[in-house]
């Protein structure tokens, strides 16, 4: 593989003398890979002539440079995936769990990158995974079913982790259904699931403007209405959703357009999904956000909707359309950012260090992973690729780094061995 190179520091060349943290070891003939997320083998020597026995021990190098790295003590393997979160293009370097060591004799050592690593989620690896965890989050399009249809295994997956103890929620950027609807669908294909359960952009986002905004007025809307219903039941006002009178801007000149009354109550802009949108309503949410103290809010950013056969555009098209109309930028609710998974630890007290992602896109899913300090899982029934995150391990990039999954399946059914 090649001599790799520390964050932030020189080239680290395979073999001879080495020192991490205040413990010195001595690296032989094998390859060892800082920075890229990869699983390689290397030999190792305790430092013979040190005064500290730590035999049976593993140490995690965390930071991206000296600046802001440090050694941590974190013993073998099963320790190691609990450690996982905590490194930005670490290596973890383990031992013997048997403390077996030699004073001469070099033994197999993993030098495991685990920020970023995607590795084939197979074998024994299955089930130390799922033994270290206790929540898994799940989206939905694309992870546990296509349109109507259950992904094959998935719902034998879900039931099973819940029979076994496991927490299960699901997170979805979807913000056509609520709640309610969720929990309907999931218990219709099979899953054991309640609305509870379920964290999508709508109710998230109605929880945003009314707990995190303080939002004092009403909202200009442009999207479904399973949002609008959300929105009421929070006790939010909501005006501008559905076809209405706003599919055309009547008769009259361009001026006509922007010299329309605007409702002085509306204190934000919210923009999810709409089937309905139209020039007006840009028109409309332009003219709005004129105020700077007009809250900019969008459900999420994904710019494609999957859909059995192919996908339509999504809301994220709306969303970039009023940006550029505005030159504003709006805040999200959705994923990749955190904040539904911040109302999922709030509500059901989530450790984020016993907790996996799983989901088909690296760019929501995956990054919100990341940003969440979580271990990942892409599957690839959906729509992100394999190649997509291999491409992004061997990026330079340090925020192509937070799209590459920890692991990777071909579907969510390849867990299902762990559980026999």
């Amino acid at each position: 593989m090649g001599a790799g190179r520390r964050p932030g520091g020189a080239g680290w060349d395979e073999g001879g003398d080495r020192q991490v943290g205040a413990w010195p070891w001595r690296l032989r003939a094998g390859p060892v890979w800082w920075g890229r997320g990869r699983v390689v083998w290397g030999w190792c020597l305790p430092d013979v002539g040190g005064d500290r026995d730590d035999r049976g021990r593993g140490f995690v190098w965390l930071g991206r440079g000296p600046a802001s790295g440090g050694v941590v003590d974190v013993g073998w393997v099963g320790d190691m995936l609990a450690w996982e979160r905590d490194l930005d293009g670490g290596v973890v370097m383990g031992r013997d769990p048997s403390g077996t060591f030699a004073g001469s004799s070099p033994v197999d050592l993993p030098i495991l990158i685990m920020a970023s690593s995607c590795i084939h989620l197979s074998g024994a690896l299955r089930s130390q995974l799922l033994a270290s965890v206790d929540t898994l989050l799940f989206d939905c399009d694309g992870v546990l079913w296509k349109g109507d249809s259950p992904i094959p295994g998935a719902v034998q997956l879900i039931n099973r982790l819940q029979e076994r103890g496991k927490r299960v929620f699901f997170l979805t950027n979807n913000s056509t259904k609520s709640r309610q609807m969720y929990g309907e669908k999931l218990q219709g294909l099979g899953f054991q699931a309640r609305p509870e359960q379920v964290f999508g952009t709508a109710p998230c986002a109605a929880l945003y403007l009314r707990q995190e905004a303080k939002l004092r007025g009403s909202v200009y809307l442009i999207g479904g209405a399973a949002l609008r219903g959300e929105l009421r039941a929070q006790g939010i006002v909501c005006s501008g959703s559905g076809p209405g009178p706003e599919l055309t801007p009547g008769p009259g000149p361009m001026q006509a357009w922007a010299a329309e009354p605007l409702d002085p109550a509306v204190g934000a802009v919210l923009i999810g999904f709409d089937e309905h949108f139209t020039y007006m309503k840009l028109c409309r949410a332009a003219r709005y956000l004129r105020d700077p103290c007009c809250i900019f809010l969008a459900t999420n950013t994904d710019t494609l909707l999957p859909m059995e056969g192919g996908g339509i555009p999504g809301t994220g098209c709306l969303v970039k359309a009023v940006e550029a109309a505005t030159n504003r930028t709006a805040h999200v609710i959705g994923k990749p950012n955190a904040f539904m998974f911040d109302c999922m630890v709030k509500e059901h007290g989530i450790d984020p260090s016993r907790t996996v992602m799983v989901g088909d896109r690296l760019d929501t899913d995956i990054l919100m992973g990341s940003n969440c300090g979580l271990r990942t899982i892409l599957t690839l029934t959906g729509v992100s690729t394999l190649e997509e995150a291999t491409a992004y391990l061997e990026s330079d990039s340090p925020h192509h780094h937070k799209l590459v999954p920890s692991y990777y399946v071909g579907s969510v059914a390849d867990l299902l061995p762990a559980l026999d």
